[in-house]
């Protein structure tokens, strides 16, 4: 079985999609059934889920603010979604996956998980610690037959990036066009990734073939971070 968190819009939708059409089981879950920073709930849905084969930590949020301008609820809610959602998730499945030696975590961060950048303290913080979490469970699962990685697109062709758009929009009179334009020209690929480009990444992560992979952030941009 596969789950994708966050599966029903943007990447988790692709994410979901993808595993339907190579034949898998998928259980895409949106807050309205699974609110992922909630550990009562995040307990009693993965107990009654029964085995995980595949784990996609995608759900996410993301907004954008000066740090002087950023509210501690605004910082403390992007750490409970993207951060604590997936410690809660991957804690949830971990035990089965060891116990059956056989499991893919994959976790949906940003290229603002491996580098800063301006106005986006909250959202770059949480990215980081999700990229790091990812990390010390794939320490912990070294040599097993389960492994745990990430990966990390730049602007993806989603809500999120509508929003950004928005407010380049709002904050620099430009146009919508020429606002995208400036999101794109922010990695070398001088464009907006496709949810399905994520998709794919996440899928060749969790095929039995990726065994020998772990630990490892995998970076969407077209060649700007190469770290």
């Amino acid at each position: 079985m596969v789950v994708v968190t966050g599966g029903t819009k943007g990447i988790g939708r692709a994410v979901a999609d993808r595993f339907r059409a190579a034949g898998d089981h998928v259980q895409a879950i949106g807050r309205d059934r699974c609110d992922v920073t909630d550990e009562q709930q995040v307990g009693a849905f993965f107990a009654e889920l029964g085995p995980v084969d595949v784990l996609v930590n995608n759900a996410g949020m993301g907004a954008s603010a000066p740090l002087e301008r950023t509210a501690l609820r605004d910082w403390r809610a992007h750490l409970d979604v993207n951060a604590t959602g997936a410690f809660l998730c991957t804690r949830a499945v971990l035990p089965g996956m060891r116990e059956r030696d056989s499991g893919r975590i994959v976790t949906v961060a940003s290229t603002a998980g491996r580098a800063g950048g301006r106005y986006t303290a909250a959202y770059a913080a949480s990215k980081h610690a999700a990229v790091g979490l990812m990390r010390a469970v794939a320490a912990e699962v070294a040599g097993s037959g389960v492994t745990a990685n990430a990966v990390c697109p730049a602007f993806v062709r989603t809500d999120l990036a509508r929003r950004a758009v928005d407010r380049i929009v709002e904050t620099t009179g430009r146009d919508q066009a020429q606002a995208e334009a400036a999101l794109a020209a922010t990695s070398p690929l001088g464009r907006l990734l496709e949810p399905d480009e994520v998709a794919f990444a996440v899928a060749f992560l969790a095929a039995p073939e990726a065994a020998a992979i772990n630990g490892q952030a995998l970076v969407l941009d077209g060649g700007g971070l190469q770290k």
